[in-house]
This record gives C-alpha cells, sequence and structure tokens, in this order.
C-alpha cells in the first residue's frame, strides 16, 4: 500500500458527527466507486484515545419479497456469485444506496433491476450495522407486498437467479446453513417472527 495523503473531505463522506467521540485527525487510505477507507485518530468515551481504520460506505437496502397471494406466503431469494465468498449464495434482492438516493426508492428501484418485480405495498422493516467493527455501512430492509412481475434489468456483470420459497422452507434454509448471507438470515427470522406473532 502506498502512502496516506491528507485531502479535503466531501460532506458524504465526513466521519459522522458524534456527541460520544471527537475525530482529532483523518485521512484518506483509499477511495473506490463503492466505499472509502479511511484513517481516524479519535478521542472516544471513557478517556480511549485510538486509531480506528474505518470502511465508509454509502448504505444499502434489503427487500423481503413476499407473495402471500397462497395459503403458506412465498419470499422471493436470488441466487448470484459472490467473488468475496467465492461461492454462489442465497440472498435477498439488495443493493447500494446512491448518493443523494432515500432508501425505500432505493430499495424499488433494486427490486425491479435485480428480479423485475415491482410491489404495491411497503413497508420498512429492520435497520441495522452490518459490521460496526469497522465498517459505517447501514442496512435498511423492507418488506414487499402486492407483488407484479416484469423483465428484470441487472447490471452488466450480474447473473441473477430468482425463485420463491415457502417461508417454511426459506427458514429451514436459514437454520440449517443453507443460506450464509447475514442480511436474508436476519431478514427471513424476522419475518417469520412477524408473522407468526400475527397469526
Amino acid at each position: 500500500m502506498g502512502p496516506l495523503y491528507i485531502v479535503p473531505m466531501p460532506t458524504k463522506t465526513k466521519p459522522k458527527a458524534s456527541r460520544l467521540s471527537r475525530v482529532v485527525s483523518s485521512k484518506v487510505a483509499f477511495k473506490g466507486p463503492v466505499f472509502s477507507v479511511f484513517t481516524d485518530h479519535v478521542q472516544e468515551p471513557d478517556n480511549v484515545r485510538a486509531r480506528r481504520d474505518v470502511i465508509r460506505h454509502s448504505g444499502s437496502v434489503v427487500v423481503i419479497a413476499v407473495d402471500d397471494s397462497g395459503r403458506v406466503p412465498s419470499v422471493l431469494l436470488e441466487r448470484q456469485y459472490r467473488y468475496a465468498a467465492d461461492a454462489r449464495l442465497w440472498e435477498l434482492p439488495a443493493g447500494r444506496i446512491d448518493p443523494g438516493e432515500e432508501p425505500l426508492p432505493a430499495a424499488k428501484r433494486e427490486l425491479l433491476e435485480e428480479t423485475g418485480y415491482t410491489a404495491r405495498k411497503w413497508q420498512r422493516a429492520l435497520s441495522f450495522y452490518v459490521s460496526p467493527g469497522f465498517l459505517d455501512e447501514r442496512m435498511h430492509v423492507y418488506l414487499a407486498r402486492g407483488l407484479q412481475s416484469g423483465p428484470a434489468h441487472p447490471e452488466e456483470d450480474e447473473r441473477i437467479a430468482v425463485r420463491f420459497f415457502p417461508l417454511p422452507q426459506a427458514v429451514k434454509m436459514a437454520m440449517s446453513g443453507s443460506i450464509i448471507d447475514a442480511k436474508t438470515l436476519a431478514s427471513i427470522l424476522w419475518l417469520e417472527k412477524k408473522l407468526s406473532s400475527v397469526a
């Protein structure tokens, strides 16, 4: 890795203002199209002074697309190759929030692009940090119902297969290790809990 350079930070990539910690200095270690890496020296609560290397990301959306027209609700899952994991994974539709974009429009866009589906009903489900030890990415999960199919518009480097799974089968896949993607695990188990509490 080459030397670190101190550069002015645009508003969108500045460390978030906090009442709990103070940034003493901050350097951009890497800037890419999807995320940036910052090396920050900070004063944290309880008089902790530390260097923190943080990946800064604009955030992501996840869509739990549910077909509840039958007796048992079904969940739409995607299967695609993930280079970092070197595996084909079952996942919920998801993607990055573009700069200046709000989470709900991003969720609608990602569902359409990756699967071709649109939905009449949208509900906020979960919001969580992916790995807060070094990554500030926050995922916003939406429940989509009243689905209507159409043509998908995946990005040039995406090869996505989609399939509906009955919710009990999706839960079994999560519990057995057939699903190993964290956002999908959390969202499917949230959905099962939500629907069982309504029944």
